[in-house]
């Protein structure tokens, strides 16, 4: 009931989230209230990094020059970097600045005086060490050691349960993006090809048979999503014309596996299509878009998603997430990975207890693709097979359940029914217009969706994110009349419902938490059920 009452307090707050307040000079951001001292008095502007990995040591080294811009007087900087990795020196203005390591992960980097609000500034940040180590990537973070099917070194990593700070000195927190984005140098021998976010600048060819490869992506991105992939890579250029008109995608993948690859990924000019008729325009046009292939099954990496799954539909060639048969016509990865190009880097969750804001859309998108492709039916029915996913063990907000995705998913299926897709389509629009390229709360999200359908979900949020219960509907016949309510809900839920008296006669009723009756137009109706497509359940009294 607090986080109900706070929610439903703050839902009007559309410019100022319930849970921080906008940082000075970049309104795409806001800063939670609880975020430590050490980060709250800087703005992330730019990483550039570079790094040389050693894949017979499993070491790397590397630099990451930190641009940053002062909102308040401040000395004391933290960044983040865990064990075994360590900080060797950090240099600002060509001078080395004083540091202390707190714990595990924690950096606190001194400058001399406090620094003047507005300023500009970089630091340059050495760091080198034996990184964590991935086991099961991507649900085990680390840095992936591994060879590809011909006994060559294939690197990579998985970061965004452990965060990126496993193998690279950052500004570890979701809320504050780096707004011009990153530059990532990767030195690999001569043998080998690495790739990166964004766009391929330069390949310079070094001694002793190395090759530095420098990609830079112009976007704000997630820090876990900075991900260098080196292998035997061979790739290709499409164009797709999109809805802002010539959209660059490029296509990595291992050399032997070329010829398959180019049969399979087609499949992304009909993800594209169908995500941009739902959603608007892809969020990265300048960045381009990029499917390469990786040693794990997939990640969201902006413009870079990677792909692991064998070039076979569903997930690794199964419909478990689903059980209906409609997951085998398209490819899992594919297209859950790629919906997080709209939901998790352009709209990113300002803090990891709002992730359903990630999962819980993307997890949806996969339905709306089915539609998109197969019909409206066939989305219905993969929608409710991937219900029987959802636990209630844990509510979404506040926690790292599962259910952020099937039950998130359930809740915008409901809402779908209750305002209809024309309406849902443009809040999904209007989402991906207003909220473009931000870090955002649930109740931004829950902001627009009332003031663009001109109903207050507010109950409906708090009782589906906030809760583990799944309204129940209660109802009893008394002669020629029907009385309901809801229950195993909190008090004062309205949603409205689409019942079916006898499975076949249709009505719309706006239960609440107290009995109603309406009075029955055929005396010998004697069971209702509700629309399967609302996440409820009915119970006969």
């Amino acid at each position: 009931m607090i986080k109900y009452v706070l929610l439903t307090l703050l839902i009007s707050l559309y410019a100022m989230p319930a849970n921080g307040q906008a940082i000075s000079g970049s309104s795409r951001e806001t800063m939670p209230a609880d975020v430590a001292q050490e980060y709250r008095w800087w703005n992330l502007l730019k990483y550039t990094i570079e790094v040389t990995p050693d894949y017979r040591k499993k070491f790397i080294s590397g630099n990451n020059n930190i641009s940053f811009e002062v909102l308040n007087a401040g000395k004391v900087m933290r960044i983040s970097l865990q064990e075994p990795m360590t900080i060797t020196a950090v240099t600002w203005k060509k001078k080395q600045l004083s540091f202390e390591k707190k714990g595990n992960d924690t950096y606190l980097i001194t400058f001399p005086q406090e620094l003047i609000v507005g300023d500009k500034q970089t630091i340059s940040v050495a760091f080198s060490g034996h990184p964590q180590e991935a086991i099961r990537p991507p649900f085990g973070s680390g840095w992936i050691w591994t060879k590809d099917g011909k006994g060559r070194p294939w690197m990579s990593i998985a970061c965004e349960g452990a965060g990126a700070s496993i193998w690279l000195p950052c500004k570890e927190v979701l809320y504050d993006e780096p707004d011009n984005g990153a530059s990532v140098s990767i030195t690999v021998p001569d043998t080998l090809v690495a790739i990166a976010n964004g766009r391929l600048q330069q390949k310079t060819i070094g001694r002793k048979g190395t090759v530095t490869y420098t990609w830079t992506v112009t976007s704000p991105i997630n820090n876990y999503n900075i991900i260098p992939s080196i292998g035997k890579y061979v790739g290709w250029h499409r164009q797709y014309n999109g809805l802002k008109g010539p959209l660059d995608c490029d296509y990595w993948v291992l050399d032997y596996n070329r010829k398959k690859a180019e049969a399979h990924f087609l499949q992304a000019d009909t993800m594209l299509h169908a995500f941009e008729y739902w959603l608007g325009p892809y969020p990265f046009y300048q960045d381009s878009y990029k499917l390469v292939e990786a040693p794990m099954p997939g990640m969201e990496h902006q413009s870079a998603v990677a792909y692991g799954n064998g070039f076979r539909n569903g997930y690794e060639g199964t419909d478990r997430i689903s059980g209906t048969g409609w997951g085998l016509k398209w490819d899992f990865i594919l297209i859950h990975e790629s919906g997080h190009e709209w939901f998790g880097n352009s709209i990113t969750s300002g803090g990891f207890g709002e992730s359903w804001i990630h999962e819980g859309f993307t997890k949806y998108l996969e339905t709306l693709y089915t539609d998109f492709v197969f019909g409206n039916a066939a989305g219905n029915e993969y929608a409710i097979g991937t219900w029987k996913r959802i636990k209630n063990d844990e509510a979404i907000i506040g926690t790292n359940t599962s259910d952020k995705y099937y039950k998130g998913s359930a809740m915008l299926h409901t809402i779908r029914q209750i305002v209809g897709d024309s309406t849902f389509r443009g809040w999904l629009l209007l989402l991906n217009k207003e909220l473009y390229h931000q870090t955002v709360s649930t109740d931004q999200v829950l902001t627009l969706l009332n003031q663009y359908s001109g109903r207050n979900f507010s109950k409906v949020f708090a009782q589906y994110l906030t809760t583990t219960q799944i309204p129940t509907l209660e109802y009893s016949f008394h002669e020629n009349e029907l009385s309901y309510r809801w229950t195993n809900c909190m008090q004062g839920f309205d949603m409205p419902l689409k019942i079916l008296f006898e499975n076949r006669i249709p009505m719309l009723i706006t239960p609440t938490t107290e009995w109603q009756r309406i009075p029955l137009l055929e005396r010998d109706i004697r069971s209702l059920s509700a629309d399967k497509n609302y996440c409820v359940r009915v119970k006969q009294l």
